[in-house]
């Protein structure tokens, strides 16, 4: 089982960026995906989850500006962060619950 997250990088404050979860070894289509992230030296937290159905739920701070989807067809997650903040910085991961990918890493600098 392989989630790996891709699309991580370095950008200004009010920024975008998209990552991506290559979903592999489950059953995609069953299953729903979130992400989290970890900024340093703080507990990992749920930034976002999207559904089997579609559905979305987003982490307060970042309602309005995250956008999280799946692409059924290509087995993917994607997270689309807009107005990107400094204290969106952080490795980003994707689990469905079960198992946790490699993650990437996003900073905001101000």
């Amino acid at each position: 089982v392989q989630l790996p997250a891709f699309g991580g990088g370095l950008v200004q404050t009010g920024g975008s960026l998209r990552l991506s979860c290559a979903v592999s070894g489950i059953d995609f289509s069953n299953s729903g995906v979130d992400w989290y992230r970890q900024a340093p030296g703080k507990q990992r937290e749920f930034v976002a989850m999207v559904t089997v159905t579609g559905h979305t739920d987003y982490l307060d701070s970042v309602q309005g500006r995250f956008t999280a989807s799946r692409d059924n067809a290509k087995n993917t997650v994607y997270l689309q962060m807009n107005n990107l903040k400094p204290e969106d910085t952080g490795v980003y991961y994707c689990t469905n619950g079960c198992y946790w990918g490699k993650g990437t890493q996003v900073t905001v600098s101000s």
